[in-house]
């Protein structure tokens, strides 16, 4: 499988539908002393060689099932992830406490990752932190911007070298920004929103979807779109309020992410996460009360 697009030392596999989850897009990026993947999606396990016999450091720009797909194509490659995501790199029981679903999900989310995303863990895997920079040689380089709120150590991995940014999943999407695990943060994401625009780069490249951009102002009009999602979503939660006080349970039912029928062992735990962080921040603003577990317009 040939690279899709070349930017000097780095080379970019568009995964299925420009990397729409369940896949993603591979960056790869040579310099002259070492070889390193940005994250391992589903592509990687079509691309051969180039990946497979060639690669010296992985480093995960976050764990997530779909970011591990091709790690066990690379058993002798190092692999590096930002500290704060390190121990679900690294064990089961690390993804578990990273989700932070219900046994009964947990136990029928296992055999899917392991299926569909090949999935296994890193127990080797190493961290890293804010700012960690990478020397590939040839005058290649490579620093960590640390970037949390869709997990507590998601991160940009910026190609210093050639201006190029991969920023994971800020991804740019129509679904928008997805907080709805127990590391996720809202208020976090909302920072890092602002933060990735102060990121020096030329090129951005996002895990899925949008793939990649090379027009700032198309960037940072995307970018916007994006995070607007956040606003729209509590718009919604208090449309369902104006119609009389609710519980938790019955916000959830009615979702703020996943349309009506989408069914995954994990959506309903998603919505309850991502509601509660928006009700937090609107009982913050004053915009919404609570009362013994009922939430209504304040």
């Amino acid at each position: 499988m040939d690279p899709s697009l070349r930017f000097g030392p780095v080379s970019i596999f568009l995964g299925d539908k420009s990397g729409k989850y369940p896949d993603g897009n591979q960056v790869l990026v040579h310099g002259s002393d070492m070889r390193v993947a940005f994250d391992t999606p589903q592509v990687a396990n079509r691309i051969g060689p180039a990946f497979d016999d060639a690669i010296d450091l992985v480093i995960l720009g976050h764990v997530h099932e779909d970011h591990m797909a091709g790690l066990h194509r690379l058993p002798r490659a190092q692999v590096q992830v930002h500290e704060a995501d390190l121990e679900a790199a690294r064990s089961w029981e690390g993804l578990s406490r990273h989700y932070g679903y219900p046994q009964e999900v947990l136990s029928a989310l296992r055999p899917m990752l392991e299926r569909d995303f090949d999935y296994r863990p890193r127990p080797d895997a190493i961290g890293y932190a804010d700012g960690a920079c990478w020397d590939l040689g040839g005058g290649v380089t490579v620093r960590a911007h640390h970037l949390p709120g869709h997990t507590a150590g998601h991160c940009a991995l910026v190609v210093e070298s050639e201006g190029l940014a991969f920023i994971g999943d800020i991804d740019l999407t129509g679904f928008g920004p997805y907080y709805g695990d127990a590391t996720s943060d809202l208020a976090a994401f909302r920072r890092s929103l602002q933060a990735v625009a102060d990121i020096e780069a030329r090129v951005w490249v996002t895990s899925h979807h949008r793939a990649v951009l090379v027009e700032r102002a198309q960037f940072l009009d995307q970018l916007a779109r994006f995070a607007r999602r956040i606003d729209e979503r509590s718009d919604t939660l208090l449309g369902y309020l104006r119609e009389g006080p609710q519980t938790l349970a019955q916000l959830v039912q009615r979702r703020i992410l996943y349309p009506a029928g989408f069914s995954v062992p994990y959506a309903e735990c998603a919505e309850r996460n991502s509601i509660r962080m928006h009700l937090d921040e609107l009982v913050a603003q004053g915009r919404v009360r609570a009362e013994d577990g009922v939430f209504g317009l304040a």
